[in-house]
């Protein structure tokens, strides 16, 4: 299997357990790997990222590949083994040869015309994402990170099956020739004259004529050949011509059954590869990783209190994402231009309204349009005023819409001027709500002219 399949895998299996760590330690840990990655100048990249947390974990691999992988394995070696045999049989019951009459050679180009529709079949519903026969390969559970794959690795097995069934098929072709006098010919209901057979079978001979001229059929063989079933004496003025087909026959199957097979599932190989990248670049996890290796953790922290003061506790900030999508909760801050300067850094902010007074269509509408735009989204709200469950509410419809592993930033503001809130009291209250949430890609953040001044925590700032 790939590399990029275990990747994947790996990738899955340390989000779901990050999804149990608390936002503060994760950034903390990603953004100190990047650091000294940097430092040692070493790549930046997620298998190296694995690579360290399994030595930081102890984790090892060696109890063998991934369970999830090991039934494709199987299934692949289920599917050789029974292309090998049915290919084998195939060509043996199809050469079967009595002496009494002759090998029908329409037949067998019928039966290689169908092989080679077969496997280009296969890959172009691999490429369409259809997937006919996804009972033989089980159940698809819901979050199984291989779901967007299963096309692919179908058609890979498909053709291991397909290209293990033309070699035998050959072999066993090669086979017969050698061990009996075989004798082809041709008969075909239809009103064909031999020279118009002659031009098909010179037509199917084309991509070897020049590499193997015995190989293309004359037409005084062609001639020769021609059959009738009625014709009980099947006298032949040179039997042994029949037998001259078979360099033909031989490069048909070669030509039309097992090259083709070959190429697709080297393409199937690629595809599996390029589709196992694509969804862990994909992956929800994969977008606040980079975020959290490219971006120095902030923090805003009180000052030093007597111990009998437990209400001012400590609060992180993220760092702003980059952003021109707002939704401004109950049209916190909406008429200020200062907040669109100080949390809107692309070109052309989109302000959206929900909340408050908006009914649920509205907020319906917003969800929408913000999630069509594929970029963090800075919801801002008033910090004076208590979160609501209604808030609270908004969040998860998000998530519900908008494509995984988009960024939502919460400013809570001080006024609506726009003023980041400064009072340790509510950001508590606000740092306690987007706990509660549970939701990793949820952000804390202040306005960015007023987090630039913000103390950065020690294990970053050096």
């Amino acid at each position: 299997m790939s590399r990029a399949l275990t990747r994947l895998l790996d990738f899955d299996d340390q989000y779901r357990r990050d999804q149990k760590q608390d936002q503060a330690f994760l950034h903390r840990r990603d953004r100190r790997f990047a650091q000294q990655q940097q430092e040692q100048g070493k790549p930046l990249s997620v298998p190296a990222w694995l690579q360290a947390l399994h030595a930081l974990n102890d984790q090892r691999r060696d109890s063998g590949p991934d369970v999830r992988l090991r039934r494709w394995r199987q299934a692949r070696w289920v599917f050789a083994g029974l292309g090998a045999v049915l290919g084998a049989a195939f060509m043996l019951g199809l050469l079967v040869y009595d002496g009494g009459r002759q090998i029908n050679l329409t037949l067998l180009m019928a039966l290689v015309a169908l092989q080679c529709l077969l496997a280009v079949l296969t890959s172009v519903q691999a490429w369409l994402g259809w997937q006919p026969w996804r009972g033989l390969f089980g159940a698809q559970a819901d979050d199984d990170p291989l779901a967007s794959l299963r096309p692919a690795l179908s058609a890979r097995i498909a053709h291991t099956g397909g290209l293990l069934f033309a070699i035998s098929g050959l072999l066993a072709l090669l086979v017969m020739v050698v061990v009996q006098d075989l004798a082809f010919g041709w008969s075909t209901t239809l009103q064909t004259s031999a020279e118009g057979y002659h031009a098909l079978v010179s037509l199917l001979a084309q991509p070897w004529q020049t590499l193997w001229p015995e190989a293309v059929p004359s037409q005084a063989l062609v001639s020769a050949s021609q059959f009738y079933r009625l014709n009980s004496e099947g006298a032949v003025s040179d039997p042994a011509l029949l037998g001259t087909w078979w360099p033909f026959v031989l490069m048909l199957w070669l030509s039309y059954v097992l090259l083709p097979r070959l190429v697709l599932l080297v393409l199937a190989g690629l595809q599996v590869r390029w589709q196992a990248r694509r969804a862990l670049a994909r992956h929800p996890g994969y977008a606040p990783l980079l975020y959290r290796f490219e971006t120095p953790w902030v923090e805003t922290r009180g000052e030093e209190e007597a111990p009998r003061a437990p209400a001012e506790a400590t609060v992180a900030l993220s760092p702003l994402p980059a952003s021109s999508t707002l939704i401004h909760w109950a049209g916190a801050g909406m008429r200020s231009g200062a907040v669109v300067g100080a949390l809107s850094r692309g070109p052309g902010p989109r302000q959206l309204r929900a909340g408050g007074n908006s009914t649920l269509e509205q907020d319906a509408e917003a969800l929408r349009e913000a999630g069509q735009r594929r970029e963090p989204v800075i919801l801002v709200a008033r910090g004076w005023e208590p979160p609501t469950g209604e808030l609270s509410d908004f969040i998860m419809d998000a998530r519900e819409q908008w494509p995984a592993g988009t960024l939502l930033a919460l400013v809570p503001l001080a006024d609506e001027e726009g003023a980041a809130l400064t009072d340790r009291g509510l950001q508590a209250q606000w740092q306690r709500f987007v706990e509660r949430q549970q939701d990793s890609h949820l952000l804390l953040c202040a306005p960015e002219a007023q987090s630039d001044n913000t103390p950065v925590d020690a294990d970053h700032g050096r």
